[in-house]
């Protein structure tokens, strides 16, 4: 959802798939904030584990588990900004 906030935005395809996926993005952004910074999610991962990696919850390289909310927010701040830039324009 966040790649295709991105792309909709470069290329000026703004559609109601847009919207929805910047509104659950956007959504999901205000559960972690509230939940401090952390997926709901994880707690119940770890019951099932012991390993603490970064990727111990979820299906993504290490590196980019350790850094994924700066990397994909980073993303999703550009998406937003172009397609702010697009409807102001």
């Amino acid at each position: 959802a966040i790649l295709y906030i991105l792309y909709s935005g470069i290329v000026g395809n703004l559609t109601i798939v847009t919207w929805i996926s910047l509104a659950l993005t956007l959504g999901e952004c205000v559960v972690i904030v509230l939940n401090n910074w952390t997926c709901p999610l994880t707690p119940l991962a770890a019951k099932h584990t012991t390993s603490r990696e970064p990727n111990f919850d979820i299906f993504l390289p290490c590196w980019l588990a350790q850094y994924n909310k700066e990397i994909f927010g980073t993303i999703l701040a550009i998406g937003i900004l172009v397609i702010m830039i697009r409807l102001f324009a």
